[in-house]
């Protein structure tokens, strides 16, 4: 059963939230771009089976917490204890998927005396990585949208008004994830997309701007999954990170793309269990 909450921030702003409950350690989901936060379905069993409780967030401008248009991802990490706060959780690691696990990785950076652990599912790497060919391999409709985000706000809401269609290019193992296990993105991406797209907008936005802290200061253990064909998060992303970032490991899939490297998610539950003991 997933508890739903509201956690009032230090401002007063409101943030929408997920709880699975149970007195265990907990495992803090950050969704990706546009989703709504309700956490990982296709990993409940995987987390049950380990003694594991998620816990997870609207971001602002999705779902049911209020836009806030200049956040960075740096603000995740007040987001974050925030909903712990509101449940009574002290610790916890964190895990993301696509736009999420950069968040997460912000998240990380800021609360090192709260995260655990970290996993972060096809991430990108910060918009001025030295060295990072930030858009090399990555698909048409990515480099136009981040593009319109990086030229600034007006131009992003402009691309997004002018019916640009947006074309994944998933591979043949994406589409077989997203009609097996993964079909449950179509739950969290359909209600994302009803309605005003500020939280995309504001998300988009935040990736081409600086995090607000380097991923470099992450202490604790990290834990990146990718997929070498992956064109939405290219897989330079993730070993830009792995250089950078001293605790990272980087298990890289070969065949796998932007949603089929989920299948590694629950090898990498496993190894968060054993991170946090």
């Amino acid at each position: 059963m997933v508890i739903e909450f509201d956690a009032e921030l230090p401002d007063g702003g409101v943030l929408h939230g997920y709880d699975t409950g149970g007195d265990r350690p907990a495992v803090l989901w950050h969704h990706g771009t546009p989703n709504i936060g309700s956490p990982p379905a296709p990993l409940f069993a995987a987390a049950d089976r380990l003694g594991l409780r998620w816990l997870s967030y609207d971001r602002p401008g999705y779902g049911g917490s209020p836009r806030r248009p200049g956040r960075r991802l740096a603000d995740a990490a007040g987001y974050a204890a925030t909903v712990a706060d509101a449940r009574d959780v002290a610790r916890f690691a964190v895990m993301g998927h696509s736009g999420g696990a950069s968040h997460a990785l912000a998240c990380a950076a800021l609360l090192p005396d709260r995260v655990t652990a970290v996993v972060a599912a096809a991430s990108l790497a910060p918009y001025d990585a030295e060295g990072l060919d930030w858009y090399a391999g990555m698909i048409a409709s990515g480099v136009a949208s981040l593009r319109a985000a990086a030229a600034g706000r007006d131009a992003k809401e402009r691309h997004e008004a002018s019916g640009a269609e947006y074309d994944p290019e998933f591979t043949e193992a994406d589409e077989a994830a997203l009609a097996g296990a993964w079909s449950w993105f179509g739950s969290v991406v359909g209600p994302a997309q009803q309605g005003d797209p500020g939280g995309l907008v504001d998300d988009d936005l935040a990736y081409v701007s600086p995090w607000g802290v380097a991923p470099a200061r992450i202490g604790a253990p990290l834990l990146l999954l990718h997929g070498d064909r992956d064109g939405i998060a290219p897989v330079a992303h993730a070993e830009w990170l792995a250089g950078h970032c001293p605790t990272a490991a980087l298990r890289r899939s070969p065949r796998d793309g932007h949603i089929s490297v989920l299948r590694h998610a629950e090898s990498a539950l496993e190894w968060v269990r054993a991170a946090v003991g």
